[in-house]
């Protein structure tokens, strides 16, 4: 696609996107740099050239070489000669840093307010403060190919933008102002969503729109005329009402109330029925087929998603029970603000996202008998995976139980703290299932919730042992939800990470966690995957599924087994276990691993297969002689069953990648078992690779010390009819 001068292609957009989820850098800190620090000799007072613009992405971004068609195309999309001119007493090309201080601030988190204000004032070149006929045709274009990139079909969006610019124009002086621009923008969902804005919940009332391509026939709620198969439309997620692009503004208010807004709503839920809706085509209450006049006859329960003809609505009641999954659900009777406590009945209304999830806004009172389910979605995992999880969610229980983990966990955990009896469901990889557990030990609960996991990422190593599966694949959420109802609790060992360097001047990349709850390793397991971070970082657009990030694995793995890069690393790695060396010079290794669950890599079993004695795996270990110190008897270690809640550790060695390979496709059974026990030591010698729960990095020279620092309660799914080679049945 052809670039406009000033305008970055959506294309560009979306890599730039996946480059800064990548990076830990805030663009205040880089700015600090560059306003004070080393790199303020690139600084024409709050100008920039392209070479300080190349500096600073290539800090923010924190690679080596940013691409430099993108760099090249986002330099001019903020470059205004005039402007530039003015500051710098010269027509040299330069940009201001003020401008790419804001713009990369609003892609870091911002309120829609704000991000509209900023997107006017990039829009408005000649900077006088008004959007004329040229520059709304500009805007109109950048949604236009915006809309190419989200897969809507725009052979019909060009005159409904039209429309509604013209909409904007109040005064209808021919050009839109900045309180015009901010005002209408706010209220007109087409514009927020081309514009890349979050649509997020406020307050009860708004509508939360999604962009929708349907694959049935449907009708618009509002106008009643059909939104043709294949064609977009937008879906809100919590009530399911649905509409063309033009008749969002003109749309009903949302029905859907997320909390009690007086004393009487408190303790008693009622049914919140939306016309329409009704997919299985047959009524709960008779039995009998509702007959469907363009999708909007019938009525559904948005709580407890009843489908009823509109005769059997006084027969139902009006009493709501939330259906099948009222034990996850913590439904609006028992959310109230605080104020209402004091006996002050006044309407609660509140403009502040973030108050709306703090114990001083809202009071919890669940129902009795239930355990509310406090869901948390990292939208990075899984590609669109999280996205579409995230509105599943967001219908099927109260969208205030739902998190997006954009702003960490520590909202929703402050939310639900003095929730009696609730649950967490993590929607992401073993990373985001790290950061929550992490999150939730510093929260310090009275008592601590239990954690199950909806696997999102690529290897699902804890995912896999706790029965929640290899990966989420759009399986039905309602079947998930009742799976953790009926799972059991079971405790995950964690341990503590101590690293402490050599004095020799070497220096090694940060550390990436104190904490372990699936494994380390050290040797040639790390060197992949830390050759696979590296890659990542500086190619995100190619690691954007699972099969892609198998792929690369898989190449890097060929690589690693052709060159050796950890032969003989039991030359360069001493290790003791509770003070006793363990003897490593019969072996030939390049790979250690400690394992504190029987999965790694994506479901390799470094342990490999145990005949599971009958019984009780913590009574077989103990009479076994898991209760020692330590095990290193290889007869004794043939029998041991791994077991994540039994305060001890495997100790694995491996060979190479060709053997990793081979244990991966159950070619060989497992690698050499060389210990069980409470607490490790290694030292090293050499820089070498070493990776915690698959987060890798270099370290150079150390002593390393692995000690037990508590359990976490997790929840177990169901057993299936399968046994796998975890040891679990699957």
């Amino acid at each position: 696609m052809a670039k406009e001068k000033g305008l970055i292609s959506p294309e560009d957009f979306a890599q730039l996107q996946k480059y800064i989820e990548y990076s830990t850098k805030r663009v205040s800190d880089v700015l600090k740099v560059f306003d004070d620090g080393e790199m303020n000799r690139f600084c024409q007072g709050d100008a920039i050239g392209y070479l300080g613009f190349e500096q600073f992405m290539k800090m923010y971004l924190e690679m080596e070489e940013v691409p430099h068609h993108l760099c090249w195309a986002l330099f001019w999309s903020f470059h205004t000669s005039q402007v530039a001119a003015e500051k710098t007493k010269s027509k040299a090309n330069v940009i201001c840093l003020s401008d790419v201080y804001c713009y990369f601030t609003l892609l870091e988190g911002g309120r829609p307010e704000d991000k509209l204000e900023f997107t006017f004032k990039l829009y408005d070149m000649d900077r006088n403060g008004i959007l004329d006929s040229t520059e709304v045709e500009k805007i109109i274009l950048q949604m236009m190919r915006v809309a190419e990139y989200l897969d809507w079909d725009v052979s019909e969006l060009r005159p409904i933008l039209q429309e509604m610019m013209r909409e904007m124009d109040q005064d209808g002086s021919g050009s839109v102002s900045l309180d015009e621009w901010v005002r209408a923008g706010a209220t007109t969902v087409p514009l927020l969503v081309l514009l890349g804005m979050d649509m997020t919940m406020k307050d009860d009332g708004n509508h939360i729109w999604r962009p929708k391509r349907f694959t049935r026939l449907v009708y618009c709620n509002l106008c009643e005329q059909s939104i043709s198969l294949g064609k977009q439309g937008l879906s809100c997620n919590f009530c399911k009402y649905i509409v063309h692009d033009h008749c969002a503004m003109k749309a009903q208010p949302c029905e859907v109330s997320t909390y009690a807004k007086s004393r009487k709503d408190i303790g008693v839920q009622s049914h919140v029925w939306v016309r329409g809706g009704c997919h299985s085509g047959r009524c709960d209450r008779c039995q009998k087929k509702i007959r469907t006049y363009h999708s909007l006859t019938g009525l559904h329960c948005v709580w407890c998603h009843l489908e009823i003809h509109d005769d059997c609505l006084q027969a139902v009641g009006p009493e709501c029970d939330c259906g099948l999954l009222r034990d996850h659900i913590l439904p609006p009777c028992s959310i109230y603000p605080s104020v209402l406590v004091s006996g002050q009945e006044c309407k609660h209304k509140t403009t502040d996202d973030t108050s709306l999830c703090t114990p001083e806004a809202f009071r919890i009172k669940p129902v009795s008998n239930t355990h509310p389910l406090l869901v948390f979605i990292n939208l990075k995992s899984g590609g669109k995976q999280g996205q579409s999880v995230l509105w599943k969610f967001q219908y099927i229980l109260n969208p205030r139980q739902v998190f997006d983990l954009k702003d960490g966990p520590e909202p929703g955990l402050r939310f639900f703290k003095d929730v009696p009896q609730f649950r967490i469901l993590v929607c992401g990889g073993d990373g985001t299932v790290g950061w929550v557990l992490e999150t939730i030990d510093k929260a310090n609960f009275a008592t601590v919730p239990p954690v199950a996991v909806l696997p999102l990422g690529t290897g699902n190593d804890l995912a896999r042992c706790l029965r929640w599966g290899r990966g989420y694949e759009g399986e039905n959420l309602r079947k998930i939800l009742k799976d953790i109802e009926l799972s059991k609790v079971v405790y995950l060992d964690r341990w503590f990470l101590e690293v402490i360097p050599q004095q020799n001047g070497e220096k090694s990349d940060p550390v990436p966690s104190q904490i372990i709850n699936n494994y380390f390793s050290i040797g040639v397991d790390a060197s992949i995957a830390h050759r696979f971070h590296l890659m990542r970082e500086k190619y995100p657009e190619k690691f954007n599924s699972r099969m892609k990030n198998k792929l690369w694995y898989f190449e890097f793995a060929t690589s690693e087994s052709i060159f050796s890069t950890c032969k003989k690393l039991e030359e360069s790695v001493t290790v003791e276990i509770c003070g006793k060396l363990l003897d490593l010079s019969d072996l030939s290794l390049e790979g250690i691993a400690v394992l504190n669950i029987p999965s790694t890599h994506g479901g390799s079993n470094l342990w490999g297969d145990t005949k599971r004695p009958h019984g009780d795996t913590c009574e077989i270990n103990q009479a076994l002689g898991s209760a020692a110190k330590i095990i290193t008897d290889p007869d004794i270690l043939k029998t041991c069953v791994p077991d994540m809640s039994d305060k001890r550790l495997e100790v694995v060695g491996i060979e190479g990648a060709i053997e990793m390979g081979q244990i991966y496709t159950r070619l060989k059974s497992a690698g050499h078992r060389l210990a069980k026990c409470s607490e490790i030591t290694f030292q090293t010698t050499k820089t070498l690779p070493m990776q915690i729960d698959g987060e890798p990095w270099m370290q150079a020279p150390c002593t390393i010390k692995i000690t037990h620092k508590n359990q976490m309660p997790m929840l177990m799914g169901p057993p299936s009819n399968s046994y796998n080679f975890f040891g679990f049945w699957s």
